[in-house]
């Protein structure tokens, strides 16, 4: 879609004072798929240079917020020698998006967004991701993805900060991974999706809810829960409001289908293993 409005595009290595109406553009899928009303110039991320993909010696996984979802996916499939490698291409696939989508969209882009459906916030919050914030003056400042969605297209973005990179802690690579997805129709929309993450060192459990609630939803046990403490705690931490409501699913629907997915994720990275006590 032209963006009529936009009268200037500036490259992002060139400093200048933010203002009123800028933007920044990474693949520009978003920005150019619906009208932009009060966007007057757009600052170009695609000349930074930034590595998309860095694994660091403590292990941890950096990736830029320009690495681009056919990125990912490749390094997922093809580098990323871990336990949890297979979610990468799960919540790849979660988009339901053509190649030229999966070519131009960024995770950047993705996260900034803070749709509910998004799934690189389901996979970068289930893995205990940290996001990097710049702000114009150049001072950092890090922000758990599970706190910097804040709710449905809400996100802690203070005006003309950026997102730079998100980390994954080299831990989280390690743990076993389950991964449940819902929609209304076959290739929707996701209405519920859920991650279940095992820790191989202290065998703790994280259970994440995206896509059903507005903002992402991780919970942690020290040990795995029996199915029935897992429910007792969702109900505890998603208020009904909490709930999503859109034509993708109402409230309801998604409540069964969030609580569904928890208890199958929950048996699939318990099976064979003793149910904690609690």
């Amino acid at each position: 879609m032209d963006l009529n409005t936009v009268t200037a595009i500036r490259d992002a290595r060139r400093r200048e004072p933010w203002r009123a109406g800028d933007a920044w553009l990474g693949g520009g899928t978003y920005l150019f798929s619906e009208p932009q009303p009060h966007l007057r110039r757009l600052v170009d991320l695609s000349r930074m240079g930034w590595e998309p993909l860095t694994r660091h010696e403590d292990g941890s996984l950096e990736i830029a917020a320009t690495c681009t979802i056919a990125q990912l996916s490749r390094f997922g499939r093809r580098h990323l020698a871990a336990p949890a490698a297979p979610l990468f291409e799960q919540c790849c696939r979660a988009f339901l998006a053509s190649f030229k989508i999966w070519n131009m969209a960024t995770v950047g882009g993705n996260l900034c967004n803070g749709l509910p459906a998004g799934p690189m916030i389901s996979l970068t919050a289930a893995l205990d991701g940290s996001c990097l914030l710049q702000a114009q003056n150049g001072s950092t400042r890090h922000v758990k993805v599970v706190d910097f969605i804040k709710g449905a297209g809400r996100k802690d973005l203070a005006e003309g900060e950026l997102l730079r990179s998100v980390t994954l802690p080299g831990r989280s690579l390690e743990c076993r991974t389950a991964f449940r997805q819902a929609s209304l129709y076959g290739l929707g929309r996701s209405g519920a999706l859920v991650i279940g993450t095992l820790d191989p060192v202290d065998g703790s459990l994280a259970v994440t809810l995206t896509a059903a609630t507005v903002r992402p939803f991780r919970l942690w046990f020290p040990l795995p829960p029996r199915s029935g403490r897992l429910r007792q705690a969702i109900e505890a931490s998603v208020r009904g409001t909490d709930w999503f409501d859109d034509i993708h699913g109402l409230p309801e629907w998604r409540r069964h289908m969030g609580l569904r997915l928890a208890e199958e994720v929950l048996g699939e990275l318990t099976h064979g293993r003793e149910e904690g006590a609690r």
